[in-house]
């Protein structure tokens, strides 16, 4: 029935309150800041969350998430570019994994990929690609999941859209060669990930840490996580 499942990570794959992750998030980021000469902490937190919203709000195909988050960035001249990205560098291989105790990981998703895998379907992580692939990768490693070798991790540095832009699902599609008909994407945002819907792809809610923002939009099928293991089974 589809050839690629598509899987949000955040409150889907991996428990987390992003809420309070996002708080020590930035704690972190202003404890590690002055060590790379960045002593005004809230502006830094204050422009790393101005540079994402125009990195969200981006939808021009030629622009990466990456570069339209660094241009913004660095486009004011209060950063001096060399040590800011030595320092983001830095801070997720030393300071980003110090957050996995914010993060639960969920019995079943291991083998809910693994079946996946080994009925040769393809298998994206489909978060919302407003990170660098390492921190990608540390919260798939909390989620029990990072071995697994997918078909696509859409980090900022590979993708040109966000979620909830339809042109974020539209090349994913493109990316691994399925089209839209033929792709499920699961996730626990109704906004966010049932806009998938809008391409063509088929869509299952989850209900465990779902987010809701009074978006009218229905997915094809809901249930808990549990109900999406078996519903992926008979896949």
């Amino acid at each position: 029935m589809f050839k690629a499942i598509l899987f949000d990570l955040d409150g889907t794959l991996l428990n987390i309150d992003m809420d309070i992750f996002l708080q020590h998030y930035f704690k972190k980021m202003a404890r590690l800041a002055p060590d790379y000469g960045l002593n005004d902490s809230q502006k830094l937190i204050a422009q790393v969350w101005k540079s994402t919203e125009i990195m969200i709000a981006n939808r021009d195909p030629a622009i990466s998430n990456e570069d339209a988050f660094m241009s913004d960035f660095f486009a004011a001249g209060d950063f001096p570019e060399k040590s800011t990205r030595e320092f983001f560098d830095d801070y997720y291989d030393r300071a980003f994994p110090l957050l996995h105790n914010l993060c639960q990981s969920h019995a079943l998703v291991p083998g809910m990929i693994e079946s996946l895998l080994a009925a040769s379907k393809k298998v994206v992580i489909a978060t919302n690609p407003v990170f660098p692939i390492k921190a990608i990768r540390h919260r798939l490693d909390w989620a029990g999941i990072g071995h697994f070798p997918y078909d696509l991790i859409t980090s900022y540095e590979v993708m040109h859209f966000c979620k909830p832009h339809p042109e974020y699902y539209r090349e994913i599609s493109d990316m691994i060669g399925v089209p839209p008909e033929q792709c499920l994407m699961v996730g626990n945002d109704r906004e966010e990930d049932l806009t998938a819907g809008s391409i063509g792809m088929k869509t299952y809610l989850v209900e465990d840490g779902l987010i809701d923002r009074g978006s009218n939009l229905v997915p094809d099928w809901q249930g808990s996580l549990s109900q999406l293991a078996a519903f992926l089974e008979e896949l």
